[in-house]
């Protein structure tokens, strides 16, 4: 009988079907102008059809039958197609240099630019190029990242002109977003408005919805992973755009020519220049402002053939700025408020190739997302002068470590393993106050929920194998170790996926995979700026738990130009927080984890289809997903199970891009989506309140309300078309494009909330007929037609 230690042990270390007569070559595809490494691109060998991918290092291994010669095809969107016939007879290392090419050119020369989707061993995976971003209609003319993910099945938008993703009904916490390996927390700017992703600083992106590998975990969701540009090595270039909604600049080039490279690039939203000013000027002394900045900056460093350094860096603010002065002949008055919190991070990274099968990278990192609030000023005279000044702080600040190693065994099984170590402080959030002045007592007081130490260890190994010419398998095993307050959380977390060819040209795929998550988001839910508080899981509010089930079909036609797929999914989670019924922050002198339901519980489950064109002048996407998403905690709605606020029934959305010509391109895109779900007042009674404590007659009536099960209601279906062309021109210097986008083309005056209104009737001098007054429900709505135009230049 065997025991668990070899159970485990069999499936660290599956058999490996290893060819003899096969040889290997690998090595790194580049760009052919920038020396930028390629993310994804495919390698297939054209007789025998083995294919690989190149890895996010842009290293590839692949084996091939051995005899005297073999065709490669090497190919990756947004690129010429290369057809190259080499030796093989022995092992080799051998670089591909992809040149930027026109899409229509390569269609005719080889077909098909990427890996079918039925041989990809891969599910629940969707990947946008960036230049298909900038093509997109674009709401004040800034490109997107996190719109155009929310344009794929399976990811919900929230409200509307929002950039959160809600992923197979998960909310935007549940996501593990990665910036070049590290995570970021809290990714929008404008309150949603706007993402943190500068499409000028990003080279590839990949969001995974399900099918998850055990090289990633911490969130329940999805995994968001954008990577950086590495900057030109051979050459001096920059970009930059003005805006509607912002402006930027990015320069890169080499440091020293084909050794090393830099990449800097910065974003910001001017309005405040204006606003501060003028306001000053209007109001007598009164000034108010907000932006928000990007700046992205990466090194890039070349030691060998088998050793490279990156140096990563991002910072990223939104700040509101109101000041207020006023002057008189005795007394002076300033006051200042100022609303500030963003990101951090800063990682080092190191790649190592020991030989050409084992491949490894070390990261270090440090990032922190920080939310700061200050009000200071005074007033009186000389004489009696008072100051004082407020502050609340929260945040989390990580120390992070991690080191990922991949050894290609053949051409039927790699493996991949890896341990990390995130050393979390959070600072649920922390109040400091301090008042002086003439004829008082001094008060320095600080009160709230102070910081939490916490501790974060993960290990896994992936197999990747292949069974024959129809079975592609990936086994993986994570194990997480969570330490928090003197206890100690153990998670072990399988992943598995089955890519098995019904067809030539059709598969059917499976997965499995349960995560943990150690952090917490509370959000306020008032009507002004989002404020997102990051909170530890602790004894009482313990880790949050999902375990997702998928089932698809995928399948490509015409020749790889077009991909069908249709996945179901099921998806259970456990240990959710909400916010307790009446409470909407966490102002104020109790702990955070007095204000919290805890043990919540969340179904959800769905059909996702997607029909994408991937060559040709036109291209684009449909996408559907009919999904049902609820939640359950014992103190809310009577403990029964409610419709998530995202919850969204059916959803639709149509992306178009067209080639008109060579120097222009149109698009469009037209969504539309079941009404969010709220709770609505369904009617009212007088109560009676006798508090001696109210001047008399004590007693008196007032209106109190009576409220629908929770999440009872629907709002107004949501839908929306935009449209946009992009006009392109060579100069001497570089190329110009001009964009022009009209977001909400048929003006859908879309609901974003709603409220009660009392309707009065009027008698003929337009008095107000007294007893008349009836309660209404109206709707507000966000944005009407909205026409844009940004210029973007590249030298």
């Amino acid at each position: 009988m065997f025991n668990r230690k070899t159970i485990l042990t069999g499936f660290l270390f599956i058999p490996l079907w290893v060819n003899a007569k096969h040889v290997t070559i690998s090595g790194y595809v580049q760009d052919a102008e920038t020396d930028e490494r390629l993310i994804g691109a495919n390698i297939v060998e054209i007789f025998s059809r083995n294919g690989t991918i190149t890895n996010n290092y842009g290293y590839y291994n692949l084996a091939v039958p051995e005899k005297d010669s073999a065709k490669i095809r090497v190919s990756y969107i947004g690129y010429s197609t290369i057809l190259r016939t080499i030796s093989a007879k022995k092992d080799q290392k051998i670089d591909f240099q992809l040149t930027p090419g026109d899409s229509l050119a390569e269609v005719t020369v080889i077909g098909t630019r990427t890996r079918p989707i039925e041989q990809r061993n891969e599910m629940s995976v969707v990947s946008v190029p960036v230049k298909q971003m900038e093509t997109l209609p674009a709401l004040g003319g800034e490109p997107d990242l996190m719109k155009v993910m929310q344009l794929m099945p399976g990811v919900q938008s929230g409200n509307e002109g929002s950039s959160g993703l809600y992923v197979r009904g998960g909310g935007p916490d549940q996501n593990l977003i990665l910036l070049d390996d590290v995570p970021l927390y809290y990714v929008n700017h404008l309150g949603g408005f706007v993402s943190i992703f500068n499409t000028d600083a990003i080279s590839a992106t990949k969001l995974i919805k399900g099918g998850f590998p055990a090289s990633y975990g911490g969130r329940l969701s999805s995994i968001l992973d954008v990577r950086m540009k590495e900057g030109n090595m051979k050459k001096f270039q920059g970009s930059g755009m003005i805006g509607l909604v912002a402006s930027k600049v990015a320069v890169e080039g080499p440091l020293k020519k084909g050794r090393s490279s830099y990449l800097v690039s910065y974003r910001r939203f001017l309005y405040d220049l204006i606003t501060m000013p003028i306001s000053k000027l209007a109001s007598n002394g009164y000034g108010f402002g907000y932006h928000f900045y990007d700046l992205n900056a990466k090194i890039n460093h070349k030691f060998s053939d088998k050793d490279r350094l990156f140096l990563s860096i991002y910072s990223g603010d939104d700040q509101i700025l109101a000041k207020m002065k006023l002057k008189t002949i005795d007394d002076k008055e300033e006051s200042k408020m100022s609303n500030k919190w963003g990101n951090r991070l800063l990682a080092l990274r190191w790649n190592h190739l020991y030989n050409r099968r084992l491949f490894s990278n070390l990261t270090l990192a440090y990032t922190r997302y920080r939310f700061n609030m200050e009000y200071s000023g005074s007033f009186g005279g000389k004489q009696d002068k008072h100051e004082y000044y407020s502050r609340f702080i929260s945040g989390i600040y990580d120390a992070n470590g991690k080191i990922d190693f991949e050894y290609y065994a053949g051409r039927n099984y790699k493996l991949k393993f890896g341990a990390n170590g995130i050393y979390h402080i959070f600072r649920p959030g922390i109040t400091s106050f301090r008042q002086s002045g003439s004829n008082m007592a001094p008060v320095d007081t600080s009160y709230g929920s102070f910081d939490l130490h916490s501790l974060e260890y993960a290990a896994y190994v992936d197999n990747e194998i292949t069974m024959g010419p129809r079975l592609r398998m990936d086994l993986g095993f994570r194990f997480l170790l969570y330490q928090v307050e003197k206890k100690t959380y153990f998670s072990p977390e399988p992943r598995i996926l089955f890519n098995y060819l019904i067809t030539d040209n059709m598969a059917l795929k499976a997965s499995y995979a349960i995560m943990q998550q150690n952090v917490h988001l509370l959000s306020g839910t008032g009507a002004g700026l989002p404020v997102d508080l990051w909170m530890p899981a602790t004894s009482i509010a313990e880790p949050e738990r999902s375990c997702q089930t998928a089932l698809g079909i995928a399948r490509s036609l015409f020749q790889g130009s077009v991909e069908f797929s249709v996945e179901g999914y099921y998806k259970r989670m456990k240990n959710l927080i909400a916010y307790k019924e009446g409470i909407n922050s966490l102002w104020g002198t109790t702990n955070w984890e007095n204000k919290i339901e805890t043990g919540g519980m969340g179904e959800s489950y769905g059909i996702e289809f997607l029909v994408q064109k991937k060559t040709g002048r036109t291209t684009g996407w449909i996408g559907y997903t009919l999904s049902r998403t609820t939640r359950q905690f014992d103190n809310i709605n009577f403990g029964e199970a409610y419709p998530y606020k995202y919850d969204r029934r059916h959803d639709i959305s149509v992306v178009w891009m067209y080639k008109l010509k060579k120097n222009i391109d149109l698009s469009a895109t037209w969504v539309f989506g079941t009404g969010n779900a709220f709770t609505m007042a369904e009617g009212k009674f007088s109560a009676i309140n006798d508090n001696p404590h109210d001047p008399p007659p004590f007693v008196f009536n007032t209106e109190a309300y009576i409220y629908s099960d929770r999440n009872a209601y629907r709002m107004r279906p949501y839908h929306r078309l935009d449209v946009g062309v992009n006009f392109h021109k060579n100069k001497k210097w570089g190329e110009r494009t001009w964009n022009i986008s009209i977001y909400n083309v048929y003006n859908r005056q879309n609901p974003y909330f709603y409220f009660f209104d009392t309707k009065y009737e009027y008698d003929k001098h337009g008095r107000i007929i007294q007893g008349s007054g009836k309660n209404v429900l109206k709707q507000q709505s966000l944005f009407p037609i909205i026409p844009s135009v940004s210029y973007k230049f590249k030298f």
